[in-house]
C-alpha cells in the first residue's frame, strides 16, 4: 500500500460492530462455490432414492422407468444449452467433463501435440495441463490483461496447424469475468482445432446456446445452479470422434462407462431447466449495490475484474492491507459466508494464480474477498454485509502510525 492509500485506510470510519448481527440467521455468498437445491430439484430426486430405484440398464419396467427419466433429463439439459438430447454426456462434475472433453480432443488429431488455454482457468483444467505437458503434449497458455480480460492478440498468436485443442473458461470463478468463447471457438475452428469451454460458472447464469456456436465440448457441474453435487454434463457435438475417459459398459451411448446416477441426474435435469428460465436482473442489481455502497466506504479498495463483462453474480473486492483470510474468518462470525478466490485455494495465505496473472498489485491481492450471489440472496442479505464489512476492514488494516503530541499538548 503506498502512503496515500495508507493514509486513506486510516482514516477509514468505524462501521457496526461484525459480530452484532450474528444470530440474525445466515447470509450466504459463495454461490460460486456451491448454491443450495432448489426444492423442486429435491423434491424430483426423492423418488429416485426410494420406491423408483431401478438400473436404466435393466430390461425390466422398473429399468424402463428409470431409462425414461435419465431420458427427460437428457433433453432438459440439452434444450438448457440449445444442444441435442445425443450430445449430452452425464459426468460425475465439472472436472471430469474438463478432463474426458481435452482428453478426447487430443486423442481425436494424434498428429497435433498442442494445447492452447489461458493463465486464469479453473484447477480442473490448469492441472490436467501441466500433467499432459510432463507427457510431451506442448501446452500454450494465453495471458489475461488487468481487468481479466483475455489477450486477444495473444490468443492469436498462440493458434496454428499444429494446435489440438483450444480450452478456455467462460467466466472465470474467482472474478467473473467473461472471455468471448463464441469468437475464441470460431478462431479455433479457422485453424482446425477443436475448442472446449470450461462453462461451470457460466451455466446457468448466461444465456448459452451451443446450436449457434463453433464451440466442440462445453462441460459443466449441477451443484453451481441449484442442483446436486456429484453430477455435471459434457455437451459433445454431434458427429465429434469422442474417446471416453471412463471405459467398461455402454452406458451414456459408449461415452462414459458406469450404472449412470439416476436421482442426480433427473436432480440437473429440473434444475437446468429452471436456470435456464431464471432472471438474473434482480441479482445483479443486488451485486452492483453491494459494490457501489463497498466502494464509497471503504477507501483503498477495489473491484476487481472485467466490469464491461463479468458475470451478473459476482464480485471479487479487494481491501488494500487486509488478509482476506481474517476478513472471512471476522464475516463467519458475523454469519456471513463468501470466500478468497476460489474454493478450491482456500486456505492459501498466497494471491491466487488468477489475481497473480492479472498483475494485481501485493498489497491488494492479499485483501482479495469474493462475494458471489445465488438466486436466493435478498437486499436483507445485502443491507448485513454493508453493516459489517467497513468495520472487519478497518480494524484488520495495519495501525496508523501518526507523531506523538508534543508534551506541551499532553499536558494542556
Amino acid at each position: 500500500m503506498n502512503a496515500t492509500a495508507l493514509e486513506a485506510a486510516c482514516d477509514a470510519p468505524i462501521g457496526a460492530d461484525q459480530d452484532a448481527d450474528a444470530n440474525a440467521g445466515p447470509v450466504y455468498l459463495d454461490a460460486n462455490a456451491t448454491t443450495p437445491m432448489a426444492p423442486a430439484v429435491l423434491a424430483a430426486m426423492l423418488p429416485y432414492f426410494s420406491a423408483e430405484f431401478g438400473n436404466p440398464s435393466s430390461p425390466y419396467a422398473a429399468g424402463g422407468r428409470a431409462r425414461a427419466a435419465v431420458t427427460e433429463a437428457r433433453a432438459r439439459v440439452a434444450a438448457a444449452i440449445g444442444g441435442e438430447d445425443s450430445e449430452i454426456v452425464f459426468t460425475s462434475g465439472g472436472t471430469e467433463g474438463a478432463n474426458a472433453a481435452i482428453r478426447a480432443a487430443l486423442k481425436a488429431n494424434p498428429k497435433r501435440r498442442v494445447l492452447v488455454t489461458t493463465a486464469v482457468e479453473h484447477a480442473a483444467v490448469r492441472t490436467l495441463a501441466d500433467r499432459l505437458e510432463t507427457r510431451g503434449v506442448i501446452v500454450r497458455r494465453v495471458p489475461v490483461e488487468s481487468t481479466g480480460a483475455l489477450d486477444i492478440a495473444a490468443f492469436e498468436d498462440a493458434l496454428g496447424p499444429d494446435v489440438a485443442v483450444v480450452s478456455a473458461m467462460w467466466a472465470n470463478n474467482e472474478t467473473g469475468t467473461l472471455f468471448p468463447v463464441a469468437e475464441l471457438a470460431e478462431r479455433a475452428k479457422a485453424v482446425g482445432a477443436l475448442f472446449h469451454t470450461d462453462a461451470v460458472q457460466a451455466a446457468g447464469k448466461l444465456t448459452i446456446d451451443v446450436a449457434a456456436t463453433a464451440i466442440d465440448l462445453l462441460s459443466f457441474s449441477g451443484h453451481k445452479l441449484h442442483g446436486p453435487k456429484g453430477i455435471g454434463a459434457l455437451y459433445v457435438r454431434r458427429g465429434l470422434k469422442f474417446s471416453p475417459l471412463i471405459v467398461g459398459g455402454r452406458q451414456e451411448r459408449g461415452r462414459r462407462a458406469g450404472t449412470e446416477n439416476v436421482p442426480a441426474i433427473v436432480g440437473l435435469g429440473v434444475a437446468a431447466e429452471l436456470a435456464a428460465a431464471a432472471d438474473w436482473s434482480g441479482v445483479q442489481a443486488l451485486r452492483d449495490r453491494l459494490e457501489a455502497e463497498l466502494m464509497a466506504r471503504i477507501t483503498a479498495a477495489m473491484v476487481l475484474g472485467d466490469r464491461g463483462a463479468r458475470l451478473p453474480n459476482t464480485s471479487c473486492i479487494a481491501f488494500a492491507g487486509a488478509d482476506a483470510e481474517a476478513v472471512l474468518h471476522r464475516l463467519d462470525r458475523a454469519g456471513i459466508a463468501a470466500a478468497s478466490g476460489a474454493a478450491c485455494s482456500s486456505g492459501s495465505i498466497e494471491p491466487s494464480h488468477v489475481l497473480r496473472a492479472m498483475a494485481v498489485p501485493d498489497t491488494f491481492a492479499r485483501g482479495a474477498v469474493r462475494f458471489s450471489l445465488s438466486r436466493d440472496t435478498t437486499a436483507a442479505d445485502i443491507d448485513r454485509v454493508l453493516a459489517v464489512v467497513p468495520a472487519i476492514v478497518a480494524d484488520l488494516r495495519p495501525p496508523c502510525r501518526r507523531p506523538s503530541p508534543s508534551p506541551e499538548k499532553l499536558h494542556a
